[in-house]
């Protein structure tokens, strides 16, 4: 078995999936994969369940419902303990995150705790364009400013977590549902005494498929935010 457990969650994403996973494999580095389907309509869980026959490092969870992105992440952290892997990374399945980046994070959590790609650190990018571009420059910025957090990228889920110096961090106390949730444990995390270390990624537009962020989100994250602002 791997040291590290490399996880992503899909849903609908039957046209990415088997990309992602042959970069993954093709870093050529030791790492097990997680993949946990929330029951994709597109029947992204039967390709998943094919290619986990012929793997020897594919690990698939299909669950009965769409429960939420914060459900899954909780599932695969949990599921990384109980297995006695050392790190723990998650990305998105939508090809916008890079696997190239996952030797540099396994670097730094060889000595620090946390790492997180980030589209606004130094030397970071962002595809994204219009409305999309804005809303999430100025997020991060207005995260940063209430949660006065030295860290510029929050709602990104390409990140890695050193399990073996973060024994006592749960991560069930993060409450905050969907999109919230990344926001949540970079402020758990930081509360915890954790050094949030970033890394800058090249972050793309997807090729295929839709994005699943709802436009409700934006006002769930205010929400979420104020909440966290006064419990500080």
């Amino acid at each position: 078995m791997s040291k590290t457990l490399i996880f992503t969650a899909t849903y609908n994403e039957k046209e990415n999936i088997k990309k992602l996973l042959e970069d993954l494999n093709h870093l050529n580095i030791d790492i097990d994969i997680l993949v946990i389907d929330d029951n994709s309509p597109d029947k992204t869980w039967e390709i998943l369940q094919e290619l986990e026959k012929n793997s020897h490092n594919l690990k698939v969870i299909v669950r009965e419902d769409k429960s939420g992105l914060d459900t899954a992440h909780k599932l695969a952290f949990e599921y990384a303990k109980n297995n006695s892997y050392e790190k723990f990374i998650s990305m998105d399945a939508d090809l916008s995150h890079d696997p190239n980046e996952i030797p540099k994070m396994i670097d730094i959590l060889n000595k620090s705790s946390f790492v997180i790609g980030s589209r606004y650190a130094e030397g970071g990018k962002c595809e994204m364009s219009g409305h999309r571009l804005i809303i999430s420059i100025i997020g991060n910025k207005f995260i940063k400013k209430i949660l006065k957090i030295n860290c510029n990228e929050f709602t990104t889920s390409y990140r890695g977590f050193n399990l073996l110096k973060l024994k006592d961090f749960d991560l069930n106390a993060v409450k905050s549902k969907g999109y919230s949730f990344f926001m949540e444990t970079i402020y758990r995390l930081n509360k915890h005494g954790v050094i949030i270390n970033e890394i800058p990624i090249h972050f793309r537009n997807r090729s295929h498929g839709s994005s699943k962020i709802p436009g409700i989100e934006i006002f769930r994250t205010l929400k979420n935010l104020f909440i966290l602002y006064f419990e500080k």
